[in-house]
């Protein structure tokens, strides 16, 4: 009655809460809904007796206007994550292969094995995506590629030069997905948008989502911007009325926020710095940072064990640690309980 080979698939591992402990496991942000859009969202909750706008037309439209891009260059759909399980559905199938760099997003391995596409997981270089080995991979079966930038969990960048030589040696038939999700905290400049070369390159579609700067994870809203043929493809495979009108409303009031967001994301990004240099941990371009397995004697179970006995929930990955940086309260109890812990 069930496929045997979903017997194979991982279960994509949420971050666990608890409600007196303080949740860092998920790269969530302490902030609430930025101002305005709590009160459009309250408003739309009181018509959702309605089917929600299914093309999304007036979030399209801001998100266009936001991207310098056509509406029909933008597809929403339920997170980034929908997207990317859209994008395998687009794009492969039994014998074909997904190529994506390992570790990072949980879910791209998940996504591929559903559709009986072959999952191809290109290693990390000292936790930096390895464009040359992904390249590498390519064969003539592969059908698409993801790349994580910055990439998750390690907060890595790649750079421009390196990702324009990546892309001339891609086949224009291999769709190349960059996955910006974490984009509004980078503040380095020596690196790629996918605005900027979506129209170069036909093959390369930009991801991004409301879920993390935004502050809107619980509503479920993201975003993808290519070729309107990509886009066309996308909405062909999308679930009807899968984005809630609550959630559109939400998004098109924080688009008119941007100041606020900026301001909200320069705290995390101080934060980040404090977290870093007061852990040990790499420089990262996210809102969490990442500690490598190799750089203490504990592993990355007892870290998080530790933390956990001091309230504080993190995330450990057999490669290393991520802890969630959000704001300075509850940056401080994260200090206080990493030196509790390992002072």
């Amino acid at each position: 009655m069930i496929r045997e080979d979903l017997a194979q698939i991982p279960t994509y591992v949420p971050g666990h809460h608890a409600d007196h402990t303080l949740k860092l496991s998920s790269n969530e942000v302490a902030f609430g809904p930025l101002p305005g859009a709590a009160e459009a969202m309250a408003k739309a909750i009181t018509t959702v007796n309605r089917y929600p706008d299914m093309g999304a037309e007036e979030i399209r439209e801001r998100l266009a206007e936001h991207l310098g891009l056509d509406a029909q260059q933008v597809a929403v759909g339920c997170g980034s994550s929908a997207l990317c399980q859209q994008l395998v559905q687009i794009s492969a199938g039994p014998g074909d292969e997904v190529i994506f760099p390992w570790r990072s997003f949980e879910a791209y391995p998940i996504f591929v094995h559903v559709t009986g596409a072959t999952p191809v997981a290109v290693p990390l270089k000292e936790g930096f995506n390895d464009l040359d080995a992904m390249a590498a991979a390519i064969t003539e079966n592969t059908r698409l590629i993801f790349v994580c930038n910055p990439n998750n969990p390690t907060g890595t960048l790649i750079s421009q030069d390196a990702f324009l030589a990546f892309m001339n040696k891609v086949p224009s038939n291999v769709l190349v997905a960059l996955d910006e999700a974490y984009i509004e905290y980078v503040r380095a400049e020596d690196t790629p948008l996918a605005t900027e070369f979506i129209h170069a390159y036909p093959n390369l579609i930009g991801l991004r989502t409301f879920s993390k700067a935004f502050g809107l994870a619980g509503i479920r809203i993201g975003y993808a911007f290519g070729s309107p043929s990509l886009i066309e493809a996308l909405n062909k495979v999308a679930l009807p009325f899968g984005v809630n009108t609550v959630a559109q409303a939400g998004a098109i009031a924080s688009l008119e926020n941007l100041d606020e967001l900026m301001e909200r994301t320069e705290e995390v990004v101080l934060n980040r710095d404090r977290v870093a240099e007061h852990v040990g941990a790499g420089h990262s371009q996210t809102n969490f940072v990442w500690i490598p397995a190799d750089s203490r004697p504990e592993s990355p179970t007892d870290i998080a064990e530790q933390l956990h006995n001091h309230d504080v929930i993190v995330r450990a990955f057999p490669e290393g640690v991520r802890i969630t940086v959000t704001n300075s309260e509850e940056t401080d109890r994260l200090l206080a309980a990493w030196d509790a812990s390992f002072s």
